[in-house]
């Protein structure tokens, strides 16, 4: 792997893990810690040697129908793009309203899904 790859996916890993702290508080962290761990817990494997291509790709099929689904779910992100003409969703770190939330899931299910994408074809 090339020293780009090493350091791409060790900043990736300590986003992903700083990514899971911020979610410990939320009602849903069982579900937001574990998307991030994956996603670290991958690119940190990655970083020394280690890859799960057949997990890379469950786990990007998974965060890419959730991210569908945070597009059309009531108050997601189309709601954030029509209907609340894309308001700032990073002015606080509160998720005020819930198409903040909604938007926020979403791209995070993009970062951690183009992670390990990036992972995958770099093994393939």
């Amino acid at each position: 792997m090339s020293i780009v790859m090493v350091i791409l996916n060790i900043i990736l890993c300590l986003a992903f893990l700083w990514f899971s702290y911020l979610n410990l508080n939320d009602p849903d962290a069982w579900l937001w810690v574990s998307i991030y761990l994956f996603a670290a817990l991958c690119c940190g494997a990655a970083v020394f040697g280690y890859y799960f291509p057949i997990a890379y790709l469950i786990a990007i099929a998974i965060y890419l129908i959730y991210a569908i689904q945070r597009i059309f779910t009531k108050d997601g992100v189309l709601d954030w793009i029509i209907k609340y003409r894309m308001q700032n969703i990073a002015a606080t770190m509160q998720a005020t309203k819930p198409w903040i939330e909604n938007t926020r899931e979403f791209f995070g299910l993009l970062i951690a899904a183009g992670a390990l994408t990036i992972n995958y074809f770099v093994y393939k």
